[in-house]
């Protein structure tokens, strides 16, 4: 009788045991792996442990839209700014920052222009985003494109601009500095390249 008793547990022990389970706990295994991988690929492929994890999230022209994660702080933003601000100074050579060339016919220099948008949600920096705004037909495109700004960093041949927040449409006052604020838009000085040329007999 103990035996026939005892018989009955072996098939419910066994059904407690679905493939189901396994199935279900493999799925939520592979989905947060795959955001681990995203996240700490953008933590891992960052030129340095100084700036936020950042990646690039289209390309067009001289204008480049990268996405940072949605916890990053403005204090970290600055941070990048002030990155791609010592590379402009220092060799240039934004590809360190994987960014490809801007201006890549001129043999003289393939970064002589830049503008980096920063965001902290993905779907403003994607392609067709990026390509809506720089063509300005959409006003709603517009507006939202530089409200979602995070920051924005600004290169061309005279000068340079770097800025946290939003880009606003009047004058900074005290209470937007809070959240919108010019870091910093200075003139350029004449590239080393130039300044090493020999001067020219009169």
């Amino acid at each position: 009788m103990q035996g026939q008793d005892s018989s009955p547990a072996c098939p419910s022990g066994s059904k407690a045991k679905k493939p189901l389970d396994t199935v279900v706990k493999l799925a939520i295994g592979v989905l947060v792996g795959s955001f681990a991988l995203i996240w700490g690929g953008m933590y891992l492929s960052r030129p340095d442990r100084s700036i936020p994890p950042y990646s690039i999230g289209s390309q067009e022209g001289i204008s480049v839209a990268i996405c940072v994660p949605p916890w990053t702080s403005d204090g970290e933003i600055e941070t990048l700014i002030e990155r791609f601000r010592k590379v402009a100074h220092e060799t240039r050579n934004f590809g360190l920052m994987k960014v490809r060339p801007t201006t890549p016919d001129d043999p003289t220099e393939r970064y002589r222009l830049l503008v980096i948008y920063i965001f902290s949600l993905d779907d403003w920096a994607e392609p067709g985003m990026l390509h809506r705004y720089l063509i300005g037909e959409e006003r709603d495109v517009q507006e939202g494109f530089r409200k979602a700004l995070r920051g924005l960093y600004r290169l061309t041949e005279s000068e340079e601009e770097g800025r946290i927040g939003p880009l606003l449409d009047g004058p900074e006052t005290a209470a937007t500095q809070s959240y919108a604020r010019q870091l910093f838009k200075v003139p350029l000085s004449l590239p080393s390249v130039r300044a090493a040329e020999p001067a020219t007999a009169p």
